[in-house]
């Protein structure tokens, strides 16, 4: 495990301050915009933010330009408690993003609620093309950790009692005494996070009052049901390159969703890594990620 401070490579003060400032839907949008080369956008999980990329981030910025916003709800960007918080609306936020970046073909990177996100922009990218359309091109698709199916998402009890008519009072009750240990138990047993890194992700979770919010952000649990046959359908059809790395140790979205995936997914490309990791692969086994990543990548230009 990666600890914070002067022993991780990029803190979470030194993460906010590379940080600029997007507007989404009249409210500022945190991201980080970074490197060289093909486009590269990073989509994180919940209930984090960005900074989920900074133990691969260094490695990614000498290959990739790569973005990587908080979206709405989450970490630096703005958490207003009217806001219809939604994964259409989230997949709005990149798709305005990355056009005001001049970004009209990437690759993507998701975990997690970011998987959820990436499965909208590959169901409308797969709309465009068969409309011959003009918008955001995707060029390829990694997802890490997340419930690509709902029928195999395992929720944790927290997330069960936010998504019940208790979620509102949860919410407000929540502490970060309580976030820890809901928190570090998706975690592989030997991969523990550190007490340092348990709070930098509790300020992520509570920063202008976040946490009170946790009731309206799970809601995707729902939409993926909603829209399980648009979402697990653009899996199925995509005309992209589409990879999974997975911890297998995760009990929300561990090795029961890969053998989901496998039986669904024509042509299934999948990697499992470690035994013992967990739900966070990228922090938990940075380095096993980024030679996934990489393997990938260097197959897509071996295939022209």
């Amino acid at each position: 495990m990666i600890s914070t401070g002067d022993s991780r490579e990029i803190s979470l003060a030194q993460w906010q301050a590379r940080g600029q400032q997007y507007s989404h839907a009249g409210q500022p949008v945190f991201y980080v915009d970074e490197g060289q080369g093909e486009a590269l956008a990073l989509i994180h999980g919940f209930p984090t933010a960005s900074w989920d990329w900074a133990p691969v981030w260094p490695e990614l910025t000498q290959r990739f330009r790569c973005i990587a916003p908080d979206m709405m709800g989450f970490g630096f960007t703005a958490k207003p408690r009217n806001h219809d918080y939604s994964i259409l609306d989230q997949a709005d936020l990149h798709e305005g993003l990355l056009a005001s970046l001049g970004v009209s073909r990437v690759h993507v990177l998701a975990h997690d609620y970011g998987d959820t996100v990436a499965q909208e922009l590959l169901a409308r990218f797969l709309d465009r093309q068969a409309a011959g359309q003009p918008g955001l091109e995707l060029q390829s698709l990694c997802l890490l950790n997340g419930g690509l199916f709902p029928e195999t998402h395992r929720a944790r009890p927290v997330q069960k009692l936010l998504n019940s008519p208790l979620g509102p009072l949860l919410s407000r009750l929540m502490s970060e005494r309580t976030f820890n240990r809901s928190f570090a138990a998706v975690f592989g047993p030997h991969t523990q996070p550190t007490a340092g890194e348990l709070h930098d992700f509790w300020t992520l979770v509570s920063r202008d009052g976040g946490a009170r919010l946790s009731h309206k952000l799970i809601r995707y649990i729902n939409e993926r049901r909603q829209h399980r046959e648009r979402w697990v359908g653009a899996l199925q059809k995509s005309t992209i390159a589409v990879r999974v790395i997975n911890g297998p140790a995760d009990p929300v979205s561990g090795r029961h969703m890969t053998e989901r995936y496998r039986a669904l997914i024509p042509d299934p490309d999948i990697v499992l890594l470690a035994d013992h990791i967990g739900h966070y692969p990228q922090v938990e086994d940075p380095q096993g990620v980024m030679q996934a990543f990489l393997a990938f990548h260097a197959s897509l230009s071996a295939d022209g």
